[in-house]
């Protein structure tokens, strides 16, 4: 992870060390067991020593203990801005902030988290649609909001790479017309320092045929394909008209996703064929992209590196869930075939704990799911809703949840005994790499006028690619109950990170 290779770079600098963070990684156990968290506390110190300028030793604490197998995900966690139960923030040395105080302190953490790495990494930064309207309570626009937070960020970073997207006429009408403007537009364009607006024009005809090509060329090296031209099966002529309307990269790239029909055959490079050929025995190979692939691949590559946090996102992992089981209506999963996806009724009694219910089989199978991550009073009165089978009209509740529910939940786990044993209800596992692709195409139906998308593509490529289907947490929530918990859960929900193991680590000494 890239906060353990922050760590690992803060304690070689700190010991004059190269060692890598596999190695710190394994030590950490053997460590921790010797010296107790007083080993942590030693390092954070000696870290300051030689980095003075860092003004809030907690966050390199806490940056420390990512590399510690036990404590990676509550420290990725408090990074996050997210509170910890008291006790693991006692056990961490790690301060819970108070609710008040945290839009006050998040810029802070955020500036200061952003130095640090600057010092090790070149931090890039970027913001799109700055164009929105929105205005913050000061009136500022969000354009605006976003330049000063960037001419904070470029006094207070070491190096980096901060890139705005936005309109000719947001910048004139709306950067220029900032309070102090020339402070702000000196910092995100100057003459001086040779940062001037860089003009994202509309493509020409040699642009969309260099454009084209490339993509083509990546296309058939990835699937081992040899074309008979490089714009192979377009006409550059075509390409060239196209160039005299002047269109948008994604709307070039739209044509061809539409317009790609083999119309010859492709050499397989996979067999080491040397010479084209016409013969009609020969197996040849076409491919064509879904429009959604790429969108669906862009999104996956994003929710990859934010799954810890999504993990936490009720919300997003609920209207994901609604998502896809309105991609199955009409399919039989599991037994089920499904008929719709509804709203809980009534809502007065279910007061938004309850997400939605699977109605399946002719209204004979109607599941109450509730993805709940949270604890304390939230779990016991949404099991309080899930077992409350008359009121909500259900046949089975179903419980998502990653996290282990305490023993300490008294209430809850008596709502869990019943749910399990005596209404015949389950409670399905939330893991990761089963939800990963789910938030994914989510996310790609949530931005599909961004994408130029239009619904029924989306259910198509959930259909095609078997992405709901054969997803284990869509057919888990709607298979046959187990009566049992779940066993492989975490004490915090988040995903469990498993370490290499380095040889003859634990000879090697931290020397405190």
């Amino acid at each position: 992870m890239q906060w353990q290779e922050i760590a690992a770079a803060l304690i070689n600098e700190a010991k004059q060390r190269e060692y890598t963070p596999e190695q710190y990684i394994t030590m950490y156990p053997s460590w921790l067991k010797k010296y107790s968290t007083k080993f942590i506390e030693d390092l954070t110190k000696l870290i300051l020593k030689v980095k003075p300028e860092i003004t809030n030793p907690y966050i390199v604490k806490a940056i420390l203990w990512t590399l510690s197998p036990v404590h990676i995900n509550y420290a990725s966690y408090w990074l996050s801005g997210l509170e910890l139960e008291q006790s693991q923030a006692e056990e961490m040395g790690l301060p819970n902030p108070k609710s008040e105080d945290k839009e006050a302190e998040a810029l802070s953490t955020v500036r200061q988290i952003l130095d640090i790495t600057s010092y090790y990494r070149v931090p890039v930064i970027c913001f799109d649609e700055l164009d929105i309207a929105d205005a913050a309570d000061n009136g500022f626009l969000a354009a605006q909001v976003i330049a000063n937070l960037v001419k904070d960020l470029y006094n207070s970073l070491k190096q980096g790479v901060l890139l705005l997207a936005m309109y000719p006429r947001t910048w004139e009408d709306q950067i220029k017309a900032l309070p102090e403007a020339e402070a702000v537009v000196d910092r995100l364009a100057s003459e001086q320092a040779d940062r001037q607006p860089i003009a994202l024009k509309y493509l020409n005809s040699d642009d969309i045929v260099a454009l084209v090509s490339q993509w083509l060329q990546d296309f058939y090296e990835e699937h081992q394909q040899t074309p008979p031209h490089p714009l192979y099966p377009f006409n550059e002529t075509k390409f060239r008209e196209l160039g005299k309307s002047k269109p948008t990269v994604r709307s070039v790239l739209k044509w061809c996703a539409e317009n790609f029909v083999p119309n010859e055959p492709i050499i397989d490079d996979s067999t080491n064929s040397t010479t084209k050929t016409t013969n009609t025995t020969t197996a040849w190979t076409s491919t064509t992209i879904h429009p959604v692939k790429p969108c669906f691949d862009n999104e996956l590559a994003n929710v990859e590196a934010s799954i810890d946090s999504l993990m936490a996102e009720e919300a997003t992992i609920s209207d994901t869930l609604w998502l896809v089981f309105n991609s199955l209506i009409g399919e039989t999963v599991e037994g089920v075939t499904i008929e719709s996806i509804e709203e809980v009724e009534p809502s007065a009694a279910n007061n938004g704990f309850m997400d939605f219910k699977i109605i399946g089989n002719k209204k004979k199978v109607r599941i109450g799911v509730d993805v709940v991550q949270q604890d304390r009073t939230v779990i016991g009165a949404a099991l309080g809703r899930l077992i409350d089978y008359k009121t909500f009209n259900l046949t089975r509740g179903c419980l998502v949840r990653s996290k282990i529910i305490s023993p300490n939940a008294v209430l809850a786990r008596k709502y869990l005994r019943i749910l399990l044993k005596d209404k015949g209800g389950e409670w399905v596992s939330l893991q990761s790499q089963d939800i990963q692709p789910l938030f994914a195409i989510w996310f790609v139906w949530y931005n599909r006028e961004s994408y130029e998308l239009a619904e029924e593509q989306i259910f198509e490529f959930i259909e095609q690619k078997k992405l709901a289907i054969n997803n284990p947490l869509i057919r888990e929530i709607l298979s046959d109950p187990s009566g049992q918990e779940p066993t492989n859960l975490t004490d915090d929900g988040l995903p469990i990170s498993i370490p290499q193991s380095v040889a003859n680590a634990d000879n090697i000494d931290l020397n405190l």
